[in-house]
């Protein structure tokens, strides 16, 4: 059963139908407002072609959009696995039985959560200038990378733990039943059900990871979108240099929300599959009884 059935009544005929006129009514809004703006930026002459042929180029892939998006992935792929470390940790030090480790964690958490990425930013970048730790030019990576760790990485952990708590009681009661610890079925039943369940929320975090890559520029990380800017100032044409790097995020961002059901798939099937396996050994393991 997927989880729309369970969270949703499927709509029927009429509605179905009224929905169907209300997208065809948006999507003629959104067209109609499309070809209003398409209609001005040609009236001020921003669709002229001499404006666009240097995206053509090879030199302005080579030397600016390519190194760009380079520096961008690679601090938002750095950021992602810090963060989903940061989140399986501090998630499950918000579900432990220890007061002081709940408390702890949550006031990491919290904290991380109410301090704006870009504040983040900056503090640490003017704070690896003042201990001198490495070379000057990798302060920005460094700065984008560990601000949205502690940020997103809160989120995430906040995720484990709304993930976990709305699971059925019945989990972790059937974990206990057949001799796990509180610890054990947190790790092995609750945990990676929560992950699946909370998969969505999970990826458009990663979707806000890589958006968030672009205030780097702030403090003169060449990303994506700061090598767009100095592209567009050399051949007068910002917009068009702004664009063209809105579509290269709106493919990578629709490509990473189209991995949430496929990995939510992949995920179930197997977690299923591990389960119906290795269920009856579990309890013939802890119970004594011949496995079925």
């Amino acid at each position: 059963m997927s989880t729309q059935s369970v969270l949703f009544d499927a709509p029927g005929p009429r509605t179905r139908r009224r929905m169907m006129w209300l997208n065809i009514v948006f999507g003629l809004v959104v067209a109609g407002l499309a070809a209003l703006v398409l209609a001005q930026l040609g009236k001020k002459g921003q669709l002229a072609a001499d404006l666009w042929t240097p995206f053509l180029q090879a030199g302005s892939w080579e030397n600016f959009l390519i190194p760009g998006l380079i520096n961008t992935l690679r601090a938002a792929g750095l950021a992602i696995i810090g963060s989903a470390v940061f989140g399986l940790v501090f998630g499950l030090g918000r579900l432990a039985r220890s007061r002081v480790i709940r408390s702890v964690s949550g006031v990491v958490v919290e904290f991380f959560r109410a301090v704006p990425v870009l504040l983040m930013m900056i503090f640490i970048w003017l704070g690896l200038a003042q201990v001198d730790l490495m070379e000057p030019s990798e302060y920005p990576l460094v700065a984008v990378v560990a601000a949205l760790i502690l940020y997103n990485g809160s989120v995430f952990a906040e995720l484990v733990r709304s993930g976990v708590y709305g699971l059925p009681r019945g989990q972790r009661e059937a974990a206990l039943a057949v001799g796990l610890t509180r610890g054990q079925s947190l790790r092995s039943v609750e945990v990676p059900q929560a992950l699946i369940a909370m998969l969505p929320a999970l990826v458009s975090q990663l979707v806000v990871i890589l958006k968030d890559t672009a205030l780097g520029y702030i403090i003169t990380y060449r990303e994506l979108l700061q090598e767009a800017r100095q592209l567009g100032a050399a051949n007068g044409n910002i917009l068009q240099a702004l664009a063209v790097a809105a579509v290269i995020f709106i493919v990578i961002n629709y490509a990473l929300t189209k991995l949430a059901p496929w990995l939510g798939q992949r995920l179930g099937r197997r977690t299923s599959g591990r389960t119906k396996v290795e269920a009856p050994s579990l309890i013939a393991a802890t119970t004594g009884a011949p496995p079925t």
